[in-house]
């Protein structure tokens, strides 16, 4: 299910994006307009049922309010969606949620916009949920920070957990180019 306001960003202009989803992934794509049900089938006997899971996250991704040519990163297979269900943290106080979802964005998307960059993520917070998506150990780093920010650490703070971060990730992609043995000729 997503939610119905989602519904035409995930079908597309003249069905586009739904109509790109059905054939990259060989799936076919049922969504009811009313109730926001998507029902995804493979359309042969030869889909490869990953493709089924590909296309469940990209509807999701669509429906936590991630845009398509950002939910469309998932085709990649190196790629996946990670969603934090912020009503699991502090239950029905709308208040809280509220709080900790502006202490995500940052004044004028500031927090949310640094942690995209330094993770090489998008980020999306929308409803109750903070979706992520991007490389598994990029999506791993966001999530941290994410927790981070969520237990009240400093903005501060996370960014120098972030700069760490990059830094390992920079040093250990310069140690992987020194050991790659020399092309052959």
């Amino acid at each position: 299910m997503i939610p119905r306001d989602r519904v035409g960003v995930l079908i597309g202009f003249e069905g586009e994006v739904k109509k790109r989803i059905e054939r990259t992934l060989g799936v076919q794509l049922t969504i009811s307009g009313e109730t926001g049900v998507v029902e995804i089938t493979p359309q042969s006997e030869n889909t490869d049922p990953i493709s089924l899971l590909r296309a469940k996250d990209i509807a999701t991704a669509i429906g936590r309010g991630f845009s398509p040519e950002r939910a469309c990163l998932l085709f990649d297979e190196d790629m996946v969606l990670e969603l934090i269900d912020l009503r699991e943290l502090y239950g029905k106080n709308e208040s809280d949620i509220r709080r900790v979802k502006g202490r995500i964005i940052g004044q004028e998307g500031k927090t949310r916009r640094i942690m995209e960059e330094m993770t090489k993520t998008s980020l999306s917070i929308y409803g109750d949920t903070v979706g992520i998506v991007g490389g598994y150990e990029e999506v791993a780093t966001a999530r941290e920070a994410v927790d981070m920010v969520l237990k009240g650490k400093q903005h501060a703070t996370v960014y120098r957990f972030l700069r760490g971060r990059r830094r390992e990730a920079k040093r250990k992609q310069t140690l992987e180019l020194w050991e790659k043995p020399p092309p052959q000729q």
